[in-house]
């Protein structure tokens, strides 16, 4: 850091006491700018774009790069760029949908220090934070967590425990959390909002906890993804309304849409067990088995209730996934 800029960033969450042991400099050099190209005929280039860009955060010193995975899934060329602003090629190294983590290798020379994975179990609603994306000093952004609960995305995405951090940051998708002791707690994935008692609904972004990496990462560097079952996935974007889950969309081509569920149906029970809310379908699917189990549900499709079975499938197969060796 030149001057106080990035204390100054802090100065309504910390006393400046608080980092006077701390490089926030050597910090700020960890976090990377991450851009890829997408072929047209990938799968997810239609919903997420050919050409995505954010940040990723060097953490080891073999340049393997944590982000956020739909900035790099699927990619057919990605580049990385310092903090100094060379540029490097990277590889597809792994991608987990449970979490939405992403990971990549940079190639050749990259002398970026790597930052260290702090302990995100520790941190509490309310706790001052600091949110910083690539772009040095003038990326960064103090922010408190307002929360921790489930996120349900309409994607089959179901994340426990997330870090809701406000006010949100504009460069959110792979930006690290940093606690006070400069560790990484967590990585930027949506800007949401979260409705508060006495406040209502906050504006904020929302990160996977660090935490939820350790168990994975072996498996992402040497197999491209975890070694868990992977979960029952059904090809649908669903969202909830008063506690019904409807369906915005089908994938074409996939498990949903051959079992003839279409946009605007309404998803009344799993397995005869009635459904409440869209974190409760996914768990009552995910329940059921592991990819490639049939999953009974009731729909009601227009005016019409129907009973149909959804033969799953393993949502990395749809993927146009390029691990490196």
């Amino acid at each position: 850091m030149k001057g106080g800029i990035l204390i100054a960033c802090f100065a309504v969450l910390y006393s400046i006491s608080a980092y006077a042991d701390h490089d926030v400099d050597h910090t700020l050099r960890s976090i990377v700018k991450v851009r890829s190209i997408i072929p047209d005929s990938a799968r997810t280039a239609r919903s997420l774009g050919t050409e995505r860009e954010g940040s990723g955060i060097v953490i080891d010193a073999e340049g393997h790069i944590l982000t956020i995975g739909y900035l790099i899934l699927e990619a057919e060329r990605i580049e990385i760029l310092g903090p100094d602003g060379n540029s490097v090629p990277a590889a597809f190294v792994g991608y987990d949908h449970k979490t939405g983590f992403g990971l990549v290798q940079a190639k050749g020379f990259f002398n970026v220090p790597p930052m260290t994975l702090g302990q995100s179990s520790e941190v509490n609603e309310g706790d001052p934070i600091l949110v910083a994306s690539y772009g040095g000093s003038e990326s960064v952004q103090g922010a408190r967590v307002v929360s921790r609960r489930d996120f349900a995305g309409y994607w089959e995405y179901l994340l426990e425990d997330a870090l809701y951090v406000a006010p949100p940051h504009e460069n959110f998708g792979g930006a690290a959390l940093i606690g006070r002791d400069g560790q990484l707690l967590g990585i930027g994935s949506i800007f949401t909002q979260v409705v508060l008692p006495g406040f209502g609904a906050v504006p904020c972004n929302m990160f996977v906890p660090i935490d939820r990496l350790k168990p994975i990462l072996t498996d992402l560097i040497t197999a491209g993804r975890s070694h868990d079952p992977p979960r029952p996935w059904l090809g649908l974007h669903a969202d909830e309304a008063h506690g019904r889950v409807f369906v915005i969309r089908v994938t074409s081509g996939g498990p949903a849409e051959k079992a003839g569920l279409r946009s605007g149906d309404i998803i009344l029970t799993v397995n005869l067990n009635a459904v409440d809310g869209l974190a409760d379908f996914y768990r009552k699917v995910w329940a059921i088995g592991k990819a490639g189990v049939d999953v009974p549900l009731s729909i009601l499709q227009g005016t019409r209730m129907r009973d149909i079975k959804v033969h799953s499938a393993d949502r990395y197969e749809s993927f146009r996934l390029k691990p490196s060796p």
